[in-house]
């Protein structure tokens, strides 16, 4: 007697379209078991604090009511959540973009020559490590307003991770490029922009993406001490004010829309750059 013997295949996968269990339940199942993990922690630290923390579901009530209306206006120091985002993300474009203006072209003359690279990395090294909330009081006394303030740390503490890993790039471009451009003679434009350029892209929008988390987590600091609308003066207020569960929905909304610059940011940089970029 010949008996037949079947193996099943590792992993159900139609026929047709190619779907995989095993992938869809890689995909899903954990992201959904580390918050089910979260929501238990959540719930057994509300029960210790006798309530003082909120738990999740009266927390989600909460949101609840404050996303049906989160664009209203009751005064200057009374808006909802979505103006107050706004704001912050309205800081951060200004800051991260005029820090953006001046490191990524400095960061190119950085790497570009030793001179350069000498006279800065000892000033870079020693401004780098500086608190934000410690830039800020400079701001105040300058720019004489909390607006610009806020605006001046941004804009110098998201500078040094473009300007790092700009130079960084440029100086780890081959000799081998920049022997043949000294040999057909190029000019340094055409040096920038047909040899450095391109290689020193995955670098540099490397540094863009740091930049822009160390952006999103400065205002909020920025914006608790400064005051005005914003995200960060959102959870201050309602610390004043006692309420819990409006800053539990506040950290949630920092979290997320710290997440969705990054998800954009990486898009950005697969979009231009030949290699994997990895979250």
């Amino acid at each position: 007697m010949v008996s037949a013997v079947f193996h099943s295949p590792p992993a159900r996968i139609d026929d047709q379209t190619g779907f995989d269990l095993n992938s869809l339940l890689m995909a899903v199942m954990p992201p959904f078991l580390g918050m089910l993990l979260l929501m238990l922690i959540w719930s057994l630290v509300s029960i210790a604090t006798a309530g003082s923390i909120p738990t999740p579901i009266d927390t989600a009530k909460q949101a609840i009511n404050i996303f049906s209306d989160p664009f209203y206006r009751k005064g200057p120091n009374d808006q909802g959540v979505g103006w107050n985002v706004l704001a912050s993300l309205q800081r951060v474009g200004l800051g991260f973009g005029l820090a953006a203006l001046v490191g990524i072209p400095a960061g190119f003359v950085i790497g570009r020559f030793e001179f350069m690279s000498r006279m800065f990395n000892p000033l870079i090294s020693l401004m780098r490590p500086v608190s934000p909330l410690a830039w800020l009081p400079i701001g105040l006394l300058v720019f004489k307003g909390a607006h610009p303030a806020a605006i001046w740390t941004i804009f110098i503490c998201s500078i040094w991770p473009m300007i790092i890993n700009t130079a960084v790039g440029v100086q780890r471009v081959p000799q081998d490029y920049m022997n043949v451009a000294r040999v057909l003679n190029l000019s340094e434009w055409k040096i920038v922009t047909k040899i450095l350029f391109p290689s020193v892209l995955p670098y540099m929008l490397t540094g863009v993406r740091l930049a822009v988390g160390t952006a999103w987590l400065v205002i909020v600091a920025a914006e608790m001490l400064t005051g005005g609308v914003g995200i960060g003066f959102w959870v201050w207020d309602e610390w004043n004010n006692l309420n819990v569960k409006n800053i539990i929905i506040a950290i949630f909304v920092i979290g997320i829309v710290g997440l969705m610059l990054e998800y954009a940011l990486i898009k950005i940089a697969s979009a231009f750059t030949y290699e994997e970029v990895k979250s």
